[in-house]
């Protein structure tokens, strides 16, 4: 028997959307150097090869933004645990709505979503640089 999805991606991200807050770019601009904001770029790893990073972001994958965010998680990261709002971006601005509510969710606050994503970014004339890969450690 096939599937049946009863709750589509889009329908998640408009309910996502509405209990967010959301920046717009030109104001996500601003944030850059802000000793309080942490921007968090959740896109691949390819997609920073391929289009380059917002200056100063911290990266973490989709998949394991939770496991970063849980102080109980063998993954954790303390970046997670500092008293700093978290404005969350991927490419155009679905995925990081679902991230800053998970994160929500998870009792990290404030957060915030960057409207239109890395794309809205990269349009409101906010600097991007080349994506350099971490070596693997031998």
């Amino acid at each position: 028997m096939a599937q049946t999805i009863t709750n589509s991606v889009m329908t998640m991200v408009k309910e996502a959307k509405k209990q967010i807050e959301e920046i717009p770019p030109e104001e996500a601009i601003k944030l850059i150097g802000n000793p309080d904001i942490v921007l968090v770029d959740i896109r691949d790893p390819r997609e920073l090869e391929r289009d380059g990073k917002v200056p100063g972001a911290f990266h973490v994958t989709r998949g394991m933004l939770e496991f970063w965010i849980d102080p109980a998680s063998p993954y954790y990261k303390p970046l997670f645990g500092e008293d700093k709002k978290f404005v969350f971006f991927c490419a155009g601005a679905m995925r990081s709505a679902l991230a800053a509510k998970t994160a929500q969710d998870m009792g990290l606050k404030p957060v915030a979503h960057i409207l239109g994503g890395f794309k809205g970014w990269k349009e409101a004339g906010g600097p991007v640089e080349a994506y350099v890969p971490k070596q693997a450690k031998a």
